[in-house]
């Protein structure tokens, strides 16, 4: 068990200790914005398992080292490389992560997660299934993978389908990014906490006597909260639900080049610089991921996709784009909506040989 003062790093990447009755978790690659490796995933099951099993931990606490974030994301470039080389890393890490994910949504004492700064990907995944999530001003949350011919994991089948609204649709696509009151209206987070504050709110939860109630820790949160300032989503409500309520990709594109607005024009233009391919597939689990009743199920169901993902070609030439060569321009293939064919799709919701946890959803089945 950590004492008072003793922490835990492996390779400084994740910092772990006990400061009172708050369980700490701080993510410790400020240079990569946090990025989360397998071993960082490893060492937050362990921290987890060991402040569960301590009587004196009243909440987790879980947080991002540096000014710039808490994290952006799975360590996108590592993936690259091991599936460039044909090394299990890629899916070892995905199964690992998807099972933390998994575990967050069900874990039995408080887990509050300050989202300051940038939350991408990854970091949405150790986010949004906690029991207290917190923003601030500098939030900016995103789910940007289909700008890389990927399509927003970690259970986003499942969390951006809970409202009956078409707001998961259009972050799951486009993967614009959200401020503080915009995650809060989609249901992504929980309260708003100046960046001022933190530190305060962190002493207080601290000094919570051990055993103290999950009422208890809500209340210290809640006594530190405030309304957001005003986000962008709220006024765009009903011509996002309008414009994003179709089933098809290419129905959302007619939509939207019918729909004589600047927002939809913007929009447009954001959703032509992505994968078409990559937007296919999105618009599809999220459609099942409406219909399905469990967070494992999406999991799984993402997880099986992932093999498709490491096949392809978007995959490999959006973060060539993005992380490796920053030209900003990559060549997706197909690079039309009209030549994406069903056969491609079909290829991202083959079962998995190897399941996440069971063999939870069957060939040809919607849910």
């Amino acid at each position: 068990m950590l004492s008072t003062s003793e922490t835990r790093a492996t390779e400084t990447e994740t910092l772990v200790e006990r400061q009172g009755a708050l369980g700490r978790i701080r993510l410790n690659r400020p240079k990569a914005l946090n990025s989360l490796t397998l071993q960082m995933v490893r060492d937050i099951d362990t921290a987890l398992d060991d402040f569960e099993r301590d009587p004196s931990i009243s909440a987790v606490l879980v947080t991002g080292e540096g000014e710039r974030g808490l994290c952006a994301g799975g360590d996108i470039r590592a993936i690259y490389d091991g599936g460039r080389a044909g090394s299990d890393v890629p899916t070892t890490f995905w199964r690992e992560e998807y099972r933390l994910n998994a575990r967050i949504s069900r874990y039995p004492k408080p887990y509050a997660v300050i989202m300051d700064g940038i939350v991408m990907g990854g970091g949405v995944g150790i986010s949004v299934y906690g029991s207290h999530r917190i923003v601030t001003e500098r939030t900016r949350f995103a789910m940007p993978e289909t700008g890389i011919g990927f399509f927003p994991d970690i259970g986003a089948s499942w969390f951006l389908t809970r409202r009956a609204n078409e707001l998961g649709t259009y972050i799951g696509l486009t993967g614009e990014t959200l401020g503080a009151a915009d995650a809060i209206l989609a249901g992504l987070a929980d309260v708003f906490i100046r960046s001022g504050r933190l530190a305060d709110l962190t002493g207080a939860l601290a000094a919570l006597p051990a055993r103290s109630s999950r009422e208890t820790v809500s209340a210290v949160i809640a006594g530190f909260s405030e309304i957001p300032p005003t986000g962008i989503l709220e006024p765009q409500q009903s011509a996002i639900d309008r414009l994003f309520a179709f089933d098809t990709t290419e129905d959302i594109i007619a939509a939207l080049r019918s729909d004589d607005s600047p927002f939809a024009e913007k929009l447009l233009s954001v959703l032509a610089a992505k994968s078409p391919l990559s937007l296919n597939v999105t618009l599809r689990l999220l459609r099942l991921g409406r219909k399905t009743g469990t967070l494992e199920d999406c999991l799984e169901r993402e997880f099986s996709a992932t093999a498709a993902v490491l096949r392809s070609h978007d995959f490999y030439e959006g973060v060539r784009a993005a992380v490796i060569d920053k030209d900003r321009n990559p060549q997706w293939r197909p690079q039309r909506l009209a030549d994406v064919t069903a056969a491609d799709v079909d290829a991202y919701f083959q079962p998995s040989s190897h399941p996440l946890f069971s063999n939870r959803i069957k060939e040809g089945s919607p849910a």
